[in-house]
């Protein structure tokens, strides 16, 4: 058994740069290297492909990058991890084994299938979404179960050079090589925890190593360099996370800290299929120039189900956006939008077609994501965005043609239509489930795969997330412990008196998404700083701060080992990722905004 055990993650998303795989496989630093292609509105994407194309639905980049690196890869021992099988694994086999088979290398490539239950949507008809307790679609385009590590643990073991899979939890891409490697059973919990939080560091590629950190400006001269992720991983569970040297980036407990509050829910119960994870006594200490050791994270049983996303056409969209200059262009922009929503309605109702299902109008430039808190009315400059939703084509093809007369038909200072007319394209929305996992046939290399399993296996708590995040109620043991709030805590003293300043002075913090839900982590910059946030930062004050995009409540859950909070924002982001007519669908902005938020703070703490 290695007493090191290091994965790289040269991809965040299909789209990320081909420099990353290439740089940590010349780097030397590697012993696996971990791709992660997917995400809810990929897969929606490639489920279309496939529709198609019987041939297509993975993601066709891969090939050739692993075709470029193999020799390499060969020659160093280094394995290779991804789910760039999409929803065609098959296919994305027969892709790379051909292009081995032209450069004459001899690569063991290994698949886990089983996670594609389109197939088999009948059997699934009576399942209700998870949150909003809807019957399922009727015609589904993609149905995908999150499946965990084991099975690529078990593809390792046969002696697979490179793992393709299908859908999974991004964090599998990692745990899965850490169980092969040290042995892991189904019950280690704590360190399938672990594992799993090496991998949730590192999935998203360098946003690990100071991508869309809160304070850019100490990395952006690097930009163009930028040093993809290495977990240094050990078999009690501890790693360091670093990246190769000589590369752009910085690796610190800040950096670091903001991606393990991306896309999170509550800290003590991330579910996913190998394990529940209770991250919130996770501690981070710099231990060398870029290098930061993590330790603490707990787990607990798993869920006995699979989350499943299900995607679905539900009418078409279209959206146009045009710039609009001079004095008074916030003004302006709104009443073009005003102007041509009215004269189409007007058209639909002629024809019979019906009103929009919905509309969101955005004058980018004007702080439009800040609602009542913006401050910039007086801007001479906009981007005007109208995105619309329609059950008929036909009527968003007339919306189309009416987005174009405006230039001379409204507003002095319209430019901007070099792009034509927009067309409507499908609107799909995301649905998820909850299945059984003894539903879900899972196989390695077309043979039968059963996921072993350990006593104590609980179900899903109601409203939670599973797969790749969380919401709910904590597992029964995580709930015994201390949940950290620190209630009693006492404020500092105020001193001579206290200022107010935005929050981005004393925290720092990261968005993101899942589904219609998004979180917000806010971090504190001194541990002296906790106390102020907790007794002024509630999730009654976010979401009235917020109460022009939430619908739903918000749920705070403290995070004491990283001195901090993560909030939960239910009904959020206009239906979600794939489904939002925002331009801001999956909320990647919210802590920027949330970071204006105006704190009292005793001036002696400011320094």
């Amino acid at each position: 058994m290695r007493e090191i055990v290091r994965i790289g993650c040269g991809a965040g998303f299909w789209g990320d740069s081909a420099e990353g795989p290439k740089q940590l496989v010349d780097s030397g630093a590697i012993d696996y290297l971990m791709l992660d292609y997917l995400a809810e509105i990929t897969m929606s994407l490639l489920a279309r492909a496939r529709a198609k194309d019987p041939a297509a639905g993975y993601a066709t980049d891969f090939p050739a990058v692993l075709a470029a690196l193999a020799p390499k890869l060969k020659a160093r021992g280094i394995k290779v991890v991804t789910n760039a099988g999409g929803v065609n694994p098959l296919a994305c086999k027969a892709a790379i084994d051909d292009k081995l088979k032209a450069l004459g290398l001899d690569l063991k490539v290994a698949i886990v299938t089983g996670d594609d239950l389109l197939p088999r949507a009948a059997e699934f008809a009576d399942v209700r979404e998870m949150f909003s307790g809807a019957p399922m679609p009727a015609k589904p385009w993609s149905m995908n179960a999150y499946l965990g590590a084991f099975p690529i643990a078990h593809a390792l073991g046969r002696g697979a050079d490179i793992v393709l899979t299908g859908r999974c939890v991004d964090s599998a891409l990692a745990l899965g090589p850490l169980i092969h490697e040290f042995g892991w059973q189904a019950d280690d919990y704590d360190k399938l925890s672990a594992g799993s939080l090496a991998g949730h560091i590192i999935e998203c590629g360098v946003q690990a190593t100071g991508g869309i950190i809160t304070d850019w400006k100490d990395v952006a001269d690097d930009w163009d360099r930028m040093g993809f992720p290495i977990a240094e991983c050990r078999a009690d569970g501890s790693f360091v996370v670093t990246k190769p040297a000589n590369t752009g980036g910085r690796v610190t407990p800040e950096t670091v800290a903001e991606q393990i509050v991306y896309e999170i829910g509550d800290p003590a119960a991330y579910l996913l299929p190998d394990v529940s994870c209770d991250w919130r006594e996770v501690r981070l200490r710099q231990v060398g120039d870029d290098r930061v050791e993590v330790r603490g994270a707990r787990g607990e049983a798993p869920p006995s189900h699979y989350k499943v996303s299900v995607t679905y056409q539900d009418g078409f969209r279209c959206n146009m956006t045009m710039m609009i200059g001079g004095v008074d262009a916030v003004a302006k922009a709104e009443a073009v939008a005003a102007a041509i929503l009215r004269r189409t309605r007007r058209m639909f109702a002629e024809r019979g077609l019906g009103d929009y299902t919905r509309t969101d109008v955005e004058v980018l430039g004007s702080e439009a994501n800040w609602g009542a808190h913006a401050r910039r009315r007086d801007t001479r400059e906009v981007i005007l965005k109208l995105n619309v939703h329609h059950h008929d084509k036909t009527a968003l093809e007339i919306f189309g043609r009416e987005c174009i007369p405006p230039a001379t038909a409204m507003a002095q200072g319209i430019t901007g239509f070099a792009g034509g007319r927009p067309a409507p394209t499908p609107l799909v929305r995301l649905f998820s489930c909850l299945v059984p996992k003894d539903a879900v046939r899972i196989e390695v290399d077309g043979s039968p795969f059963r996921v072993p399993s350990a006593a104590g296996g609980r179900a899903c708590p109601e409203g939670a997330k599973e797969g790749t995040g969380t919401a709910g109620a904590p597992p029964p043991a995580a709930a015994a412990r201390s949940r950290g709030t620190h209630a009693s805590d006492p404020l500092p003293p105020a001193g001579e008196g206290s200022r107010t300043v935005p929050l981005i002075t004393i925290a720092y913090g990261r968005s993101g998404d899942k589904g219609n839900a998004a979180n917000i982590g806010v971090l504190a910059r001194k541990p002296e700083f906790l106390p102020i946030l907790r007794e002024q930062l509630t999730a009654e004050a976010v979401k009235r701060y917020f109460a022009h995009f939430v619908e739903g409540k918000v749920q705070r859950f403290e995070i004491p080992g990283l001195h901090g909070f993560n909030f939960l924002m239910w009904d959020a982001l206009g239906g979600g990722g794939i489904a939002s007519l925002r331009h801001d669908p999956q909320g990647k902005m919210l802590a920027q905004v949330l970071m204006d938020f105006p704190i009292h703070v005793p001036a002696d703490l400011l320094g």
